[in-house]
């Protein structure tokens, strides 16, 4: 059994059993890549098989003596305790050598949002004078009021969008489907996009007749181009901090935790596989949990 058989069959792994992006698939591979390079030229270790803990424990600390940040290595090592995983199921080692090695204890970086007021001001700042003003302003607002990611939002479908009830349907990561609510505000500037400007275009490109929000020459958006939107009108709205696409997701999630919204509801919503990571919201205003409290703890009254 040798490193380059084995790293085969985890790429296999996990495209077939564990339904990972081409990208995930990709930092995993370099990841245990650089672990055999590690074991072959360091360590004469030519088979996975011979991994012990120790040997693990060197390559981390080479690792960190390189100059890896605290991320990148606990990164790094999820990627190895996956393979090794992987070795386990398919019954090429007895025992996890990755079983006693810990990552480094990562602060959780709590990430920009826009407030209410900033929010209402940059979907103001839409120029509707352009020509895919009202398509910008439909997805601007499509964005905040389901909480979207990038890839999610270029790739909505028009057969997937049901104003009558109020919801739409989402692809998300992995191919996981779920069913978002989407706010009367969205709805009514998606169907003005739909009904002044989309209807209208005279040739609409092979594969994106079903698509919800186009470029002028029918097709499909760009993660770049949506970026290139927001960048835009964040300038017009005079907002100084940096804004992307994925700002509008953090906003919408914060605004939610802010209202009172259940956490797990959140989740739901942002498509998240672990509440943990939806946690992050909940001490993003402090204000107002410190507010809830002096109103409604016995001993405040």
């Amino acid at each position: 059994m040798d490193w380059k058989s084995t790293i085969h069959g985890f790429e296999s792994y996990l495209l077939l059993e564990r339904s990972l992006s081409s990208h995930s698939i990709e930092a995993y591979q370099r990841d245990v890549h650089k672990l055999s390079e590690f074991a072959v030229l360091s360590l004469s270790v030519t088979s996975p098989s011979q991994i012990t803990t120790r040997h693990l424990e060197d390559f981390v600390q080479q690792s960190s003596q390189l100059g890896i940040s605290d991320r990148s290595q606990a990164r790094m090592i999820s990627g190895i305790k996956a393979f090794f995983k992987y070795l386990l199921i398919e019954n090429l080692i007895l025992d996890d050598p990755t079983e006693l090695i810990e990552g480094p204890k990562l602060s959780r970086k709590i990430p920009e949002f826009l407030t209410v007021e900033e929010m209402e001001r940059v979907l103001s700042a839409i120029d509707f004078s352009q020509e895919q003003g009202q398509r910008n302003r439909a997805i601007l607002e499509t964005l905040y009021s389901c909480g979207l990611r990038v890839t999610e939002l270029i790739s909505l479908k028009l057969s997937h969008y049901y104003p009558k009830d109020g919801i739409i349907r989402v692809i998300g990561k992995n191919d996981k489907e779920r069913i978002c609510p989407i706010g009367s505000e969205a709805i009514k500037h998606i169907d003005y996009y739909l009904e002044a400007v989309r209807r209208h275009m005279t040739k609409i490109q092979k594969g994106s007749e079903d698509i919800l929000f186009l470029n002028r020459r029918g097709r499909k958006l760009t993660r770049v181009m949506i970026f290139h939107i927001v960048k835009q009108v964040i300038r017009d709205a005079g907002i100084k901090k940096n804004v992307s696409p994925h700002t509008f997701r953090h906003s919408f999630a914060t605004h939610l935790v802010e209202g009172g919204a259940d956490l797990k509801a959140v989740q739901d919503m942002l498509g998240h596989e672990s509440i943990t990571t939806t946690e992050i919201y909940t001490h993003l205003d402090t204000k107002y949990l410190r507010d809830t409290i002096l109103l409604y703890h016995p001993r405040n009254n």
